[in-house]
């Protein structure tokens, strides 16, 4: 994209003209749930429930972009850290009891570890 911008006042005018790149750099670079990956990826809901379709579609468009934690502070969405084994993961609420867990890698990168329903999960 070229842009210009015109600097001055009525005796003198500079212009200047510059390229501007617009890009996205995207965060997630990993991901634990085969089916997340592929709703992700290519919007297919084989392997989530599809009435989460909505939420996840958000959440996931948000966490590709976060730098930190902070960015996934929406109040709706419970953010939490995780503690025990999951220490340094953070948890945020898609429906009822399903959620989506995820940790920031130490080169800033995200790792989606897992989308469940946690009254299924093993003890």
């Amino acid at each position: 994209m070229l842009a210009r911008f015109v600097i001055g006042d009525a005796h003198s005018t500079t212009i200047v003209m510059c390229y501007m790149c617009l890009y996205t750099i995207h965060m997630i670079k990993k991901f634990s749930h085969k089916g997340l990956e592929a709703f992700f990826r290519t919007g297919s809901k084989a392997g989530i429930r599809p009435d989460h379709a909505g939420k996840l579609r958000i959440l996931l468009t948000q966490l590709d972009v976060a730098l930190g934690p902070e960015d996934m502070a929406a109040p709706a969405w419970c953010l939490h850290p995780l503690k025990g084994d999951l220490a340094g993961h953070w948890s945020v609420t898609v429906n009822g009891n399903w959620r989506l867990t995820f940790r920031f890698l130490d080169d800033g990168n995200v790792e989606l570890v897992d989308y469940q329903d946690i009254t299924r999960r093993a003890s």
